[in-house]
């Protein structure tokens, strides 16, 4: 026969904490803070010379041989990945990352006329530039959008080919640094690879289910 403790008689049970939904305006507050942020940190990227995963790594590994700027050409390889979107997280995560894209984009055509960079070591860069950049994906991630595109793609080819997601994202973060070594020398090819890994580091500790309620 169970028995029945004093405290589960006396004591009252207790309610189930639910999280408080960003406003609106908090919404649009974060996603523009958080782009512009990351926008930083590819802008500290670009000028130490050195790259990083995901397609904001391909936007600048293309800037590097093309006489295209990178926020034009983020906006252009990011197109695709957010109709992808639209069938795998619905319209109001997609039109959210849109916004969030284009803000990236917009920022960094600003930043060249703001700032002047004479000299920016590249391990500094490199370091930097990831570290604000993953800061800045967080916030957009808490606020219920993404700047990432080969997440995307990770999900699809989990769902219809049984990949795991974790190694699809890998295998095309580690073929756009290893791209590098086109325009890059084995010096800056390491860097960003070592620069990438800070970012999702970033991004792994401090993005988890349940750890961020509102």
């Amino acid at each position: 026969m169970n028995r029945v403790t004093r405290t589960s008689l006396t004591t009252p049970p207790q309610p189930v904490a639910t999280a408080p939904r960003h406003t609106p305006t908090e919404d649009l507050a974060g996603l523009l803070t958080g782009a512009f942020v990351a926008s930083v940190g590819l802008f500290v990227l670009d000028a130490g010379g050195v790259v990083t995963g995901g397609t904001a790594g391909l936007a600048l590994l293309l800037a590097h041989g093309l006489p295209v700027a990178f926020g034009p050409l983020f906006l252009l390889l990011s197109l695709p990945f957010v109709a992808l979107a639209v069938s795998r997280k619905g319209w109001r995560f997609t039109l959210r990352s849109a916004m969030a894209l284009a803000a990236v984009a917009a920022f960094s055509l600003l930043h060249p006329l703001a700032v002047r960079v004479e000299h920016l070591d590249q391990a500094y860069a490199a370091l930097a530039g990831n570290l604000a950049a993953g800061l800045g994906i967080l916030i957009v991630f808490r606020h219920g959008a993404s700047l990432g595109g080969f997440n995307v793609v990770a999900l699809i080819c989990q769902e219809h080919r049984g990949w795991r997601a974790g190694y699809v994202q890998l295998a095309l973060d580690t073929a756009v640094v290893v791209a590098f070594f086109a325009v890059g020398d084995t010096t800056q090819v390491l860097l960003s690879a070592a620069g990438a890994v800070v970012l999702n580091l970033v991004l792994a500790m401090n993005h988890r289910p349940g750890r961020y309620l509102a």
